[in-house]
């Protein structure tokens, strides 16, 4: 029979165990761009921007946890992942507590599967990610509207990933639409070891688009004139007669209405004159990458990051050797992916990608169902 120091150790053992912070355990997945234009630069500093999000099955595993005291800690083994305030999950966090009323120290662990900076959204997703298991934590709800807004304060890419499966995205792409999710798609993600900064490309973007913009007034000046269109200068180093093509120096304005009208071709065609093809074994697949093929869906980054990282354009070229339908830069990068008809037939793109020297991982795209009922991994 166990003595009275004994029973009270035990004692003190449970109570103790149960005072500790149990964390709710979240997975928090990756997206990828079904084609991506840059518009007009706006007067708070962002571009506008269209594109479709989807959310993919690759993800990290974000773990919260709340306990006595006060204050935010951010616990990750990769050294790249920043710890203090510059965190996105500190910041979601937060802005949570202030809004909930809650005070409590607050732990989020991430567990870095995915690409840091690469284009997938992984900081955004871990984000989102520790918000909702935050909520879960403290057993209190923030009103959606709510939720929405402080993921759009914290960064533009948050708020698809309170939606997840196929997201429309405008304004800077923090304003989310849910669209009929497409079924799901086997791709393969490749990442290669390089940095891409998101506002350099940006500036390189604005920089060509006003390059291109001079050409084109020039043209316009020495056809007034009567002189043949060879006489063209070289300004704003892009020669004129590849690069605005490549451009197709239209208005910004111009071009969010080009890559709205492919889009809704693509997604029309998928939604209305499918379904019975859709239903019917291979089609159900193929149907959709075939549809985004013809209707010319692009990332515009790839003309300003392509020309900078020549190895990302090499990349995108290996996934259609491998047999992608359709391949393209994830974001402004470094990310790509490349989407197939079958599992089989992406898993055995990824090996032989690996065999050439790439980082592959296949993968699928998930439905919005798919991403919620796969979301939460545990809770106490």
């Amino acid at each position: 029979m166990a003595s009275t120091a004994e029973a009270a150790v035990a004692t003190w053992a449970v109570e103790t165990l149960q005072s500790l912070p149990m964390p709710v355990t979240v997975r928090s997945f990756a997206k990828i761009n079904l084609g991506l234009r840059i518009g007009a630069a706006r007067e708070d500093g962002f571009h506008e921007l269209l594109t479709v999000y989807q959310t993919i099955g690759l993800h990290d595993v974000i773990r919260v946890s709340v306990g006595r005291g006060a204050g935010i800690e951010i616990r990750c083994a990769d050294p790249r992942v920043p710890r203090d305030e510059s965190n996105t999950c500190f910041r979601i966090v937060e802005k949570a507590l202030r809004v909930l009323q809650a005070k409590s120290r607050v732990i989020v662990e991430i567990e870095k599967r995915l690409p840091v900076q690469g284009g997938l959204g992984g900081a955004s997703a871990n984000a989102v990610a520790a918000l909702l298991g935050l909520e879960r934590a403290l057993k209190k709800k923030l009103p959606a509207t709510d939720r929405l807004r402080i993921a759009a304060e914290v960064g533009s890419d948050l708020p698809l990933f309170l939606v997840g499966g196929t997201v429309l995205g405008v304004g800077r792409g923090e304003q989310v639409f849910p669209l009929q999710d497409l079924p799901a798609l086997a791709c393969v993600v490749v990442t290669p070891e390089v940095g891409v900064s998101t506002p350099k490309a940006f500036a390189e973007w604005d920089r060509r688009m006003a390059g291109a913009s001079l050409c084109l007034e020039e043209q316009a000046e020495l056809r007034s004139a009567g002189q043949p269109r060879t006489a063209v200068p070289t300004r704003g180093g892009m020669p004129p007669a590849k690069k605005p093509a490549q451009l197709r120096p239209h208005t910004s304005h111009d071009r969010i209405i080009e890559l709205g009208r492919g889009l809704s071709a693509w997604l029309s065609e998928t939604y209305s004159s499918a379904p019975s093809d859709l239903l019917a074994g291979r089609g159900r697949a193929e149907n959709p990458l075939l549809w985004l093929v013809r209707a010319g869906i692009e990332n515009d980054f790839e003309q300003v990051v392509f020309p900078e990282y020549p190895e990302l354009s090499e990349g995108k070229r290996a996934l259609e050797r491998a047999g992608a339908v359709y391949a393209s830069l994830s974001g402004s990068g470094s990310t790509l992916y490349g989407l197939f008809r079958s599992r089989a037939e992406a898993a055995k793109a990824a090996g032989r990608l690996r065999r050439e020297g790439w980082a592959a991982l296949a993968s699928v795209t998930l439905t919005r169902r798919a991403y919620w009922k796969k979301f939460l991994v545990s809770s106490f």
